[in-house]
C-alpha cells in the first residue's frame, strides 16, 4: 500500500480496506507516517544545503565517509552509502575527474581499488560538513540532549528490527521459490519440464529474453 504522507495534514487516511480513517488513527502506523513525513522534510532541507557545496548528495556521502573513516576499497564504500556497484563506480569516476579523490591499487590485492581524499577533496568536504553539521543542529534544536539521545536509541532499535525482518523475508522468499530450472532434487532427478516436452509459455518467454 502506498500512502501519501502529505494527506496527514488533512486528517484523512485511506486504508487497505478503502475506508477513510480519521485523525484518531494511532499506534505504530501513525508513528511510521509521522516519521516518513519528518524524514521527507529533513531530507529536502539537507539536500538543499548539500547542493550549495557544489556536489550531489551521493558524492557528499562518499566524501563524508572518507573524511571520517579514511581510505576505503570501492566495494566497501557502496553498501555504506547505499549505492549499487555500478552507481558507486560512476560516483568514484566523477570524483576522480574532479580531483576530489584518488583511486589506486591495493598493495595487498591488486584487484582491489582504494579510494582516498585528495587535499582538494578534504578541504571541500571539511567545509561542507561543517556547514551541514550546523544545519542539522538547527533542525534538532527543539529537542533537549536527553530527547535527542532517546530518539537516536529508538531509531537504532527500529532500524535493526526492520533490517532483521527484511533479511528473514528474503530467506523465506528463497525457501518458497522452489527449485530452479535444471536443478536437481534430493533423489538426483532433474527438476522442471521434461526434455521431451516443450517448456510452458511463461518459461519460453523467459528463455527468449535471455
Amino acid at each position: 500500500m502506498y500512502i501519501d504522507v502529505n494527506i496527514i495534514d488533512a486528517g484523512i487516511l485511506l486504508g487497505d480496506s478503502g475506508f477513510l480513517m480519521s485523525r484518531g488513527f494511532q499506534g505504530t502506523d501513525q508513528v511510521w507516517l509521522v516519521m516518513m513525513k519528518a524524514m521527507r522534510a529533513l531530507t529536502r532541507y539537507a539536500t538543499a544545503g548539500v547542493a550549495e557545496t557544489g556536489v550531489g548528495l551521493s558524492d557528499f556521502g562518499v566524501l563524508e565517509l572518507l573524511l571520517h573513516k579514511g581510505p576505503l576499497p570501492v566495494n566497501t564504500i557502496g553498501p555504506i552509502v547505499d549505492l549499487t556497484p555500478g552507481s558507486i563506480s560512476i560516483a568514484v569516476d566523477r570524483l576522480v575527474a574532479k580531483g576530489l579523490v584518488s583511486r589506486v591499487e591495493s598493495a595487498e590485492d591488486r584487484r582491489v581499488r582504494i579510494v582516498a581524499l585528495t587535499p582538494r577533496g578534504k578541504d571541500l568536504i571539511v567545509s561542507a560538513f561543517r556547514k551541514h553539521s550546523g544545519q542539522m543542529r538547527r533542525v534538532f534544536s527543539e529537542l533537549s540532549p536527553e530527547e535527542l539521545h532517546c530518539l537516536e536509541v529508538a531509531l537504532k532499535k527500529v532500524g535493526k528490527r526492520a533490517s532483521a525482518l527484511n533479511g528473514q523475508r528474503g530467506k523465506e522468499t528463497k525457501a518458497t521459490a522452489g527449485p530452479k530450472r535444471g536443478s536437481t532434487s534430493l533423489d538426483g532427478r532433474e527438476q522442471g519440464w521434461r526434455k521431451d516436452r516443450s517448456p510452458p509459455i511463461a518459461a519460453r518467454r523467459t528463455l527468449s529474453d535471455e
